[in-house]
């Protein structure tokens, strides 16, 4: 074999080194975690308020199992529904027309919203009001089950008490009911709060609690959203540890996702794809380096993301989001008040 020179072995190193470096840039800018897509247009005036009613700060947004109509669970109108009489509960079709609203007078701070294949509706109230001197008006730090005309069938924790036995949540975030009827409950929101999930039976009775506060796969920094897949695996956006988390309904461990960064609010569609709304990755002390706010989306299968839409309010805090079947997805915000369609543009 002829001897290479010193000037050619440079050369061809400098080749491979170009190689590398031009292979990994473009890796880089085509990487779908970072890389915003410019594919979607945004509407905030899709959802058709009723006359005289602003939208508050939301973080609960779901859409019916069939895809008829669209809920939210807003803020009343502002940051929390104390002193209000608005109804926070609403339902729009899938025009964004207003069709009804219920839940007036029932709670603190709305958060958890979620639809059963049933159509009853889930939310979850995760601020207490124990402070409150008659026992029959304190409020918060419960689940409740409503039919989807508004009448209150099921409600589990006791109003206006935290606490960490059966029985009591402290801030619940999140509430998710798997086909065959049973509650899971993601318990927490911040290191004050408990830190854990939560299952019931379809009757509400306690079966078993699994996590703790800590960044363990079995611990938790706010459980902030909850999402199953078609096999009937349990997603559970760890909001303050920057991951999804995936366990089976017994709370095995089987999975952990850094790649959605920061998740407030994650859906899973018919197609198993999972719809992580990153609502704090860069706005603040608990940041996300490398990621920015908006909404990836993914494979269950592989974790593996496949759209970035970046959002354009960078202290907005998108934290709902759902999808419908051709396409559209939609967002809900909490400190930037607003409801949002996202619809293919091209």
């Amino acid at each position: 074999m002829p001897k290479l020179s010193n000037t050619k072995i440079q050369r061809a190193l400098a080749t491979l080194f170009s190689l590398i470096f031009t292979i990994s840039a473009f890796a880089q800018v085509t990487d779908a975690r970072f890389t915003p897509s410019d594919d979607y247009s945004i509407d905030e005036t899709f959802f058709k308020l009723p006359s005289g009613r602003s939208i508050g700060a939301t973080s609960g947004l779901a859409i019916d199992p069939n895809g008829s109509s669209f809920w939210v669970f807003d803020r009343c109108g502002a940051e929390d529904c104390r002193a209000s009489d608005l109804a926070p509960i609403m339902k729009f079709d899938r025009e964004g027309n207003h069709l009804l609203s219920f839940g007036a007078n029932l709670f603190q701070r709305p958060h958890g919203l979620f639809v059963d294949r049933d159509g009853n509706v889930w939310v979850t109230d995760d601020v207490g009001s124990r402070d409150i001197d008659t026992v029959s008006e304190r409020k918060g730090h419960q689940v409740f089950k409503f039919s989807s005309e508004g009448e209150l069938l099921l409600t589990l924790g006791k109003p206006g008490v935290s606490g960490i036995r059966p029985g009591t949540f402290n801030m619940p975030s999140a509430v998710l009911v798997a086909p065959n009827g049973d509650i899971f409950v993601g318990d927490g929101h911040g290191p004050r709060s408990n830190a854990r999930i939560v299952k019931f039976n379809s009757r509400g009775d306690y079966l078993m609690t699994w996590g703790s506060f800590g960044e363990g796969p079995y611990e938790f920094h706010t459980p902030h959203a909850l999402a199953m897949d078609s096999a009937g695996r349990l997603f559970v956006g760890d909001r303050g540890n920057k991951r999804v988390l995936i366990f089976d309904q017994s709370g095995n461990f089987l999975d952990e996702w850094t790649q959605f960064g920061r998740p407030s609010g994650m859906f899973i569609d018919d197609n198993d794809l999972l719809y992580v709304a990153d609502s704090s990755s860069s706005n603040n002390a608990q940041s996300n380096p490398g990621f920015e706010e908006g909404i990836r989306v993914g494979s269950v299968s592989d974790g593996r993301v496949i759209l970035f839409i970046q959002d354009p309010d960078a202290s907005g805090s998108q934290e709902g989001v759902v999808a419908d079947s051709d396409g559209n997805i939609y967002g809900s915000l909490t400190a930037g008040m607003a409801l949002r369609k996202y619809s293919l543009s091209k």
